[in-house]
Parts: C-alpha cells; structure tokens; sequence
C-alpha cells in the first residue's frame, strides 16, 4: 500500500519543474490540438512572460519537442485529473490520493514535484518510504504503455504519432536523470544524519535487507550518494588509521592504557559505517562489496589480530571482532573471516580457562612447606613464586640442575636412619644443599619439586636432544637416538662405544642409575642419583621411551 503523504508548501515556494512544463504553463492538456495551443499562449501572454509563452507554444507544436514535454507531463492523464493536479501544486498542497492511482510515467512526475516541496520536516521513515515508492514507479515505467499513452493523446490532438519506442529512448534516458536528480536536491536539503538515515531506510526497505535488487534508479541515488560522500569517508579513513598507529603503541602499556583509544576507534568506525551503510547494502545487493568499507574492517581486523598476538590482549581483540561483526555484517566476503574470528577467540579462551584451572592444580600439587631442624627450625618450602630455604627465595625457573638421594646410618651393623641429601644448581646463586632425616619431608619435597621443576628440565633436556646436542650424565653420554658407554675389558680396546636404545637395558645399583649392553656384561656406564646432577630425570626419559618401544627419546612425549 502506498504510503500518503501530505505536503505543505508556503506560498513563496518557487514553481516546480512539472510547472513549468509547457502543457502547465499554457494551462493545457495533451489533448488539446494546434489551434487551442496557439490561442492559450498569446492569452497568457498577455499576463505572464511572452517570451517563455512562445517557446512552450513551439515545443507544443513541434513533433520532436513535443515528445520531450509530454514525457515530463502527464500522459494519458484525462484533462479533469491533469487539472486538480495542477491546482493542487498551484496551492502549495498535494496529497498521495491524486497520483497513487496514475500510470507509472504520469506518477514519477508528480512525485519528482513532490521532491522540490519536501522540507525534510516529515519523519525519516515517511521519507524513506517515499524514495522507494518513487523508485519503485520508475522501474514500473513501461515504454510501450508510455507510447500507447502518448499516441492516443496525439490521435485526439491531431498530432502524428510516435512511430516506435525508439524514439522515446533517448528522451526517457534524460528524464531518468531528472528523477535521480530531484531525489538528490531533495536530500540535499535535509540535514546530514536525516539525509544518511533516510537514504539507510530506503536502501534496506528495497533491497528487503540483501533479499533482492533495488530498482535502479535507488542504485542510481547511492552511487551520486557515495560520490558526495566521498569526502567525509576518506577523512574519517586516514582518522582511523592514525588512531590504529596509537593503539598499537599503547597496547605495551596494557588493557588500561590502550581502552581510551579503541574508545575513539570505535567511535569514528560507527560515524564512518552510518555514512557508507547504504553503500554497503546497495552494493552488496548487486553482487559487490563497497572497497572502502572492506579497507577499514580490515585494518581493524589486524589491529585486533596484532593486539591479542603480540600484546596478549585477548579482551580487546575480541571487542574488535565483536564491533566488527556488527557495524560491517553488510561486507559478504567479511563475514567468514569474522566468524572464523569468533570462533577462535572462543576457543583462546577456553584455552585460557583451561590453562587457568591447570595451573591452580598445578599450584595445589606443588604445594609444600615444612620446618627443618630441632631447635632452630629452618623453612623448606615450595610454591609458585619459587623454592624457600634458609629464609631465601629462588624462582622455579632459575633452577638448572637437580640431585637427591638417600644414605642409610647404622651403628655396629645396626641401621640408624637415613640421611638424605638433596642439592638445587641455581642460576645466577650458590649450589643450595638440603640435608634432611624425617623421610615424610624428604618425600614431600622431592615430589613437590618433581611437579614443579623437573618436568621444565625433562623437556628442556628433550629439546636439546631433538637440536642435537649430547648430553652427559655419570660416564655416559646421551644423544636421541645413541647413548655412549665406557668398556671395562682388561686385555682389548677400552674405548667407549656407541649403541642404540635398542641395544642396551637398564637397571638401579648402589645408589647409582646404570645403563648396559644387551649381549656384553663389560660395556656399561653408571650415574649417582646422590652425587650426579639430574640423574633422576634422564632415567625417567629413558624408561619412559623403553617402555614405549621407542628408537628415540624425544619420541617419549610424541603420540
């Protein structure tokens, strides 16, 4: 149903174009013949401008001019209706109700009047609704119902007809100009956010958000918007790219630092999106993608990329993702990569919860603390801020090296307890040694700090192995895939060989981790859990890739 407008016009509006056309201004219609042409301009111009009365009178008369007149007038619109048409205007006030019933071609020209008496007081929604009712009626127009119209007015008016559509082409092709045009100056009056909003609303109201084609001359109206707004975009574009530059300097201050300016960002991307949304949806409509609008999502996209990869600022990274999905959901070709956007975040979230869970049971396990000593007691304790001993505190990640172990007492072959060492190499500190007695101590914190520092030096051991490197333990070396052990043979070479995982077992003696040759009771090599360091963790690997059948220990932790 149309929409019923009511335009109210002061009387000192100037005249519109469609009051200007011949027929109107000799107050004729397209019926009537030469004669009456003649006799209504040299009456009218006894009255107004002659001058203008004789041109119109020769446009009228002239087969060729006349096409011109008659398509910018009223076709096929009898006499009577043509007349309340024009006093209507002559009044200053129109209603829907004398054109919505017209013709296609007839209707255009009155609502192109229409447009030079909006004010752009109405609501943007009644404007909206206007251009796509006007937009809708161009497209309506029909040549052939236009050439029937015009030939018939002519056989009454004594005029030769138009031969074929052909000859209204060129003519129709002009006044489709007018039409853009009288929409544009219409917009032209209205205040900027009226003019963007209702260009927004007619645009979607066409298009039935991305369903369909608008018609072509709303297509028309966008790209003379787009060129108009050219200007304020490319300002708003080089604006967004300094702010950019800024954020990505403060993002190394932190969330605090960084959230004043993704505040303007923010700011100046919704001002630019409510400008080129139309653009957006009118070329999205036509199977395109607006370049610009594309261009600025895309630097915001890297500016979220880059704070949440090199800033760890994940937070604000999905608020880019989350704007953007919202202010750019018009850009068909963005929208994967946004969605493929969200997901991530989801899932680096999760994996922050995750990982938040993990290392509040990981600072569970850890956990340790007990009192050394009968009467002056010394704190041993283990956390996640480091190792206590001795009222000192060392980082979990200063500690390079480790060896623990126990050394049974006895008394003329009676035991009399354990005496168990344990000794920490510390970057940058002095070797710290723990000598303890009570065995739940001694447990305590050897799985504490197995949990909290061993597995980092197990792996670190695996990663020197995977580069290459041969590592040395007691009076064997390991490589990955070899380990190298002395030979104890009295009458042949004493060299140390080298052998293959396979080639060799395992087994504990005497305080100390031993590695052997299958077949050769001679060739083995041994390391003190007590006294060598990190003789506990290389026995760990290499049981762990035995057990696994592995040809490699870096194999160990792989699948």
């Amino acid at each position: 149903m149309l929409h019923t407008v009511e335009m109210q016009m002061n009387s000192e509006m100037t005249e519109t174009a469609l009051q200007k056309n011949p027929f109107c201004l000799l107050g004729l219609s397209t019926r009537d013949n030469r004669h009456r042409i003649v006799e209504m301009a040299e009456e009218r111009s006894l009255y107004i401008d002659s001058e203008a009365c004789q041109k119109a009178r020769a446009d009228l008369i002239n087969p060729r001019s006349r096409l011109n007149a008659e398509l910018a007038w009223l076709p096929g619109v009898s006499p009577r209706v043509a007349e309340s048409i024009k006093n209507a205007l002559e009044a200053n006030t129109i209603t829907a109700d004398l054109y919505e019933r017209l013709a296609p071609l007839p209707k255009a020209n009155v609502m192109a009047a229409m447009c030079e008496r909006k004010t752009g007081s109405e609501p943007v929604s009644a404007i909206a609704s206007f251009i796509c009712t006007f937009a809708d009626t161009v497209e309506a127009v029909d040549l052939e119902d236009v050439l029937r119209d015009i030939n018939e007015d002519r056989l009454l008016a004594g005029f030769p007809e138009v031969p074929t559509t052909d000859a209204v082409e060129q003519d129709w092709t002009r006044r489709r100009k007018d039409y853009r045009t009288a929409l544009k100056n219409m917009l032209d009056g209205m205040k900027a956010d009226t003019l963007v909003e209702a260009v927004t609303q007619a645009v979607e109201r066409a298009t039935g958000d991305d369903e369909r084609h608008a018609p072509l001359l709303l297509d028309e109206l966008v790209d003379a918007y787009e060129v108009e707004t050219q200007p304020f975009l490319e300002a708003e574009a080089t604006n967004l790219r300094t702010l950019i530059g800024k954020a990505l300097a403060d993002a190394s201050g932190g969330l605090a630092a960084v959230t004043p300016t993704l505040d303007r960002i923010e700011q100046v991307a919704r001002n630019w999106v409510s400008v080129a949304k139309p653009i957006q949806i009118s070329a999205r409509s036509r199977g395109m993608s607006h370049q610009s609008s594309t261009d600025v999502a895309t630097r915001m996209r890297s500016l979220g990329v880059d704070l949440n990869n090199k800033h760890g600022l994940l937070d604000c990274a999905d608020r880019m993702t989350c704007l953007l999905g919202n202010l750019f959901v018009d850009l068909p070709e963005f929208g994967d990569t946004l969605a493929e956007d969200a997901r991530a975040i989801k899932g680096l979230r999760q994996s922050a919860t995750d990982k938040q869970r993990q290392d509040a049971e990981w600072e569970r396990e850890i956990a340790f603390e007990a009192d050394v000593g009968v009467m002056f007691k010394d704190r041993l304790a283990v956390a996640a801020q480091g190792i206590t001993w001795k009222g000192r505190q060392f980082p979990l990640d200063s500690i390079r090296r480790v060896r623990w172990g126990g050394v049974r007492r006895s008394v003329n072959g009676v035991p009399t307890g354990t005496d168990y060492h344990i000794a920490l190499s510390i970057e940058g500190a002095d070797e710290q040694n723990i000598n303890l007695r009570k065995e739940s101590t001694y447990t305590g914190f050897t799985q504490a700090l197995w949990r909290a520092v061993c597995v980092r030096l197990m792996i670190d051991m695996l990663n020197r192995l995977e580069k290459g490197e041969t590592l040395h333990f007691g009076s064997f070396s390991v490589e990955d895939g070899a380990i190298t052990l002395p030979q104890h043979k009295f009458w042949s070479n004493n060299g140390p060989l080298r052998l293959r995982w396979s080639e060799v077992h395992v087994w504990s003696a005497d305080g100390r981790f031993v590695v052997g040759k299958r077949d050769d009771k001679k060739v083995h090599g041994s390391a003190s859990y007590i006294k060598d360091w990190d003789t506990h963790l290389i026995e760990h690997l290499i049981r762990g890739a035995f057990k696994k059948g592995a040809a490699k220990l870096t194999d160990y932790l792989k699948g």
